[in-house]
């Protein structure tokens, strides 16, 4: 997100080497960032990573045992935090309602024929899809295409070793 988003607090955790869910916790408790306890760290992460996937305040109530008030006022704080996170969430849903599809970094469509239906229900996925899809298609490209880096790599330099499998989030 910070990448697609430009947001320069977000980018500024990055380029700063800090753990961004203790960045965020920081900024959202208001606490210096050596005082972020794990409990604060636990739910900065459910809020970074809710909200882009399209998270309610309903949703992440339940998700960090708080008051549907209390969430609202966090999406809120984290939205001022990071105002081009919104900018972008906000712009990639109408350029998706325009066009049809969203885009990979490395230009990969993924077509939303549901992105106009009359049907809320199946809109709100279609919108929540439009947000998710450019972060984890971005990621999904980026991994394979280190893949096969590597693997001309062990061909052109240790032939006899064999790529079984990469491993996802860690």
């Amino acid at each position: 997100m910070a990448h697609i988003s430009q947001d320069q607090n977000l980018l500024s955790a990055f380029n700063e080497d800090k753990d961004v869910h203790s960045a965020t916790a920081s900024t959202m408790f208001n606490v210096p960032l050596d005082a972020v306890t794990q409990e604060h760290r636990r739910k900065a992460k459910a809020i970074n990573f809710g909200l882009i996937y399209g998270m309610s305040a309903f949703g992440l109530a339940k998700q960090i045992d708080v008051s549907r008030t209390e969430a609202k006022q966090y999406i809120e704080a984290y939205f001022e935090n990071y105002p081009n996170v919104l900018n972008y969430m906000d712009s990639t849903k109408e350029l998706a309602k325009e066009k049809g599809f969203v885009e990979t970094v490395m230009g990969r469509r993924l077509y939303l024929p549901q992105i106009n239906a009359k049907n809320k229900m199946l809109q709100q996925h279609a919108l929540r899809t439009a947000i998710n899809a450019p972060m984890q298609g971005s990621s999904a490209d980026i991994i394979k295409k280190a893949m096969l880096d590597v693997d001309a790599w062990i061909g052109r330099n240790n032939p006899d070793i064999k790529m079984i499998m990469q491993v996802h989030d860690e």
